[in-house]
């Protein structure tokens, strides 16, 4: 009888859920533009995808956007989530100056920033370091600035949600501790230190692991300033970006999973690997 009531549940989930994914396993093995009957091409757009001259390249800007997103905006969330909980009269003006931004959608957020991007004189940047003698800088149109670029960016529009869960988490950290420390002389410092980030490990290695999967997977940003292409030359070029190349520039969509399939695959290994890394220090 438990069967029975949940079968109806298990198929529809894994038809919506499980069915696409099997299907795109299956169209990396064939050469389809969805239109045409698919032929079965076997490893064929595997070897594809790992001869093509531009993998590498989008492989290491996918992975020095991934490096500078955590060196620079993984840090920037959780100080800003200290700083407030130390706050006490402008909290709330605080939370939600830091959560605007993520209410701004993407496109908006991305054009906005293009104009700050300016290379011109005119632009905001540049007018700012003009006041002190500095600039004109190409930003978006400079190989090396590029990418730090989208950086700045995507942390500007993206900190405010990870920071309402830093808050959240900060609620349940014992307030004893806080006083215990503050009668010993602690500054704010050794507070985060000794007190704060012990009794967040948690819920920071979860938000690691999940800024490391999402930076490897970014698009939009890069998409947005630079094209298609990546614009200046490559530069900005990402593995998502060669995905929505392969089916949507070049009609290949069979190239398209195949490469999404070899990127879920590091995915995965990646996050076994964190964990595993990760494991002694969570339970303790």
């Amino acid at each position: 009888m438990t069967l029975a009531f949940a079968a109806p549940v298990v198929l529809v989930f894994g038809f919506f859920s499980w069915g696409p994914i099997v299907r795109g396993l299956v169209m990396g093995f064939q050469r389809t533009n969805l239109v045409d009957a698919p032929s079965w091409v076997g490893w064929a757009n595997f070897s594809y995808v790992l001869e093509d001259p531009q993998l590498g390249q989008a492989v290491g800007n996918t992975a020095w956007f991934a490096l500078l997103a955590l060196v620079v905006g993984f840090p920037v969330p959780l100080f800003l989530a200290v700083f407030m909980a130390e706050l006490r009269g402008a909290r709330g003006l605080f939370n939600v100056l830091s959560y605007l931004p993520v209410v701004v959608p993407p496109v908006v957020a991305a054009m906005l920033w293009r104009f700050f991007y300016a290379p011109s004189a005119d632009g905001v940047f540049n007018q700012i370091l003009g006041v002190v003698g500095l600039g004109p800088y190409p930003w978006l149109n400079s190989d090396a600035a590029a990418m730090p670029a989208i950086v700045v960016e995507v942390t500007w529009a993206t900190a405010g949600g990870t920071v309402i869960i830093y808050l959240a988490a900060l609620t349940a950290v014992k307030t004893e501790l806080y006083e215990a420390a503050e009668l010993d002389g602690s500054g704010i410092w050794r507070r985060l230190w000794h007190v704060t980030l012990p009794q967040m490990r948690g819920i920071i290695l979860v938000l690691l692991l999940l800024q490391l999967i999402g930076t490897l997977q970014i698009f939009n940003e890069p998409f947005i300033f630079g094209g298609a292409g990546g614009a200046p030359n490559g530069a900005t070029l990402t593995l998502l970006m060669k995905i929505y190349n392969y089916a949507f520039v070049f009609g290949d969509f069979g190239a398209a999973t195949a490469l999404s399939a070899m990127l879920a695959v590091v995915l995965g290994l990646l996050s076994v690997i964190y964990l595993i890394a990760t494991r002694k220090w969570s339970a303790s």
